[in-house]
């Protein structure tokens, strides 16, 4: 990349020279950020920009509190020359994730140490509260800033010094009517008062983030999205989600409800199967949740796959990881469940195929992760994709949101503390 230029070009007016100076920093910090230590020369030769531009660069930024002295390289030929990497006490970020059943989230510097972390299961109201015992919206927020500011005393600091907060949540944020909607199973995550005593709780550093695009977002960061530009994360858990990078970047599309699969009309056989065989000691599907959870979601999720078991015959204290277990020790009724979920997961896969063509499927989430689940799908998806992409199954375990909400938090830090810059 060559020097940012002041000339005028075909009579627009030229970049005034604090831009230019401003445009350089962000250059050099950006690269600083994804290499670590770099020298001056170093910097000098992957930007393009002259020697004395780069001091003069680095020792704003240095001023800035934004890069330090990292120390000296050694053992190489010539002059040893001063490193400069990102100073981790420029700020800190804090990533939160709203589940159905647990709350997680760390603190972490803008060098990407976490300072502290920790998850708790979603504690119960009193039986007698509205939803029956279900957590509302403002018991789930206090459960969260009680978990925000546990994390915050373990790593020495105030929830004030946060400079950016990300929030995982289920759902996709509605500008229109400033709400979070299609939140599936969270009951009145959907209603205003959600978002209202999150912004009480969190003030103006507070930013909504998909949860299923933050686990995207960390797997781009940290997983086999790194290896690539162009992949689908899919959730399979108590959910079913799908994040989207393109081009490196997340796609969100232009209501923010790319990878919403969760609302793909695939499953309604399934569902259909498990309301005929209600009067049978199955268990029937309430069509009201699956307006408000999605078609697939009902039935490819980890209570579907429950309810399809059920259904199919197997009884006693069923869970989608017992399916998967009776499965692998050889019960033809859990075979056939498992190869019906690998089956409809595959049809969601193909169909994101045929649009997008990514390279690789990172599988997350319970069953998404479940032994000999990834295999399955590919199996399925080679009947039916014109071409097959790498499936692969992520190794980030159950902290990807928090992950992934700690990367955006990152990232939005670092255009706030640049913006500033004198």
């Amino acid at each position: 990349m060559t020097e940012v230029s002041a000339d005028t070009v075909n009579g627009r007016s030229a970049a005034r020279p604090a831009l230019i100076r401003a445009l350089n920093e962000q250059l050099l910090l950006e690269h600083i950020r994804q290499t670590g230590p770099c020298s001056r020369a170093d910097l000098a030769r992957v930007s393009g920009l002259s020697k004395p531009t780069v001091s003069l660069a680095l020792a704003n930024l240095e001023r800035a509190g934004l890069v330090r002295l990292a120390g000296q390289r050694t053992g190489v030929p010539g002059r040893s020359a001063l490193l400069y990497e990102v100073r981790p006490e420029a700020g800190l970020v804090l990533g939160l994730d709203i589940g159905m059943r647990y709350l997680r989230g760390a603190v972490a510097d803008l060098a990407g140490g976490v300072r502290a972390r920790t998850s708790r299961a979603v504690a119960a109201v009193d039986a007698g509260a509205p939803g029956g015992g279900v957590p509302g919206p403002r018991e789930r927020v206090a459960e969260l800033v009680r978990l925000a500011d546990d994390i915050c005393a373990e790593a020495g600091i105030s929830r004030s010094s946060v400079i950016k907060t990300v929030v995982g949540s289920p759902g996709v944020y509605d500008r229109q009517h400033d709400l979070i909607t299609l939140s599936g199973g969270i009951p009145g995550w959907d209603q205003p008062e959600a978002l209202t005593a999150l912004r009480s709780a969190f003030g103006p550093s507070l930013t909504i983030e998909n949860d299923t695009d933050a686990s995207a977002l960390a797997e781009r960061a940290h997983g086999a999205g790194k290896e690539t530009e162009n992949f689908v994360f899919v959730h399979v858990g108590t959910g079913i989600g799908m994040g989207l990078v393109v081009g490196g970047r997340l796609f969100r599309g232009a209501h923010g409800v790319a990878g919403e699969i969760a609302y793909m009309p695939l499953g309604a056989r399934r569902a259909a199967a498990s309301a005929t065989s209600a009067g049978a000691g199955g268990t029937a599907v309430d069509p009201t949740e699956v307006q408000r959870r999605g078609t697939l979601e009902v039935a490819a999720a980890a209570d579907g796959i429950v309810r399809a078991a059920r259904n199919a015959g197997m009884t006693g204290d069923i869970t989608a990881r017992s399916v998967f277990e009776a499965a692998e020790h050889g019960d033809t009724r859990a075979v056939e469940v498992v190869a019906a979920e690998a089956r409809l997961v595959a049809r969601a896969i193909c169909c994101v195929i045929t649009v997008i063509d990514p390279s690789m499927v990172v599988l997350g989430g319970g069953v998404g992760q479940a032994p000999g689940f990834a295999d399955a799908v590919r199996g399925e998806l080679t009947l039916m994709a014109p071409v097959v992409p790498e499936v692969r199954v992520s190794a980030l375990g159950t902290e990807v949101v928090v992950d992934g909400c700690l990367a955006a938090a990152t990232a939005l830090a670092w255009d706030q503390l640049v913006a500033a810059l004198p």
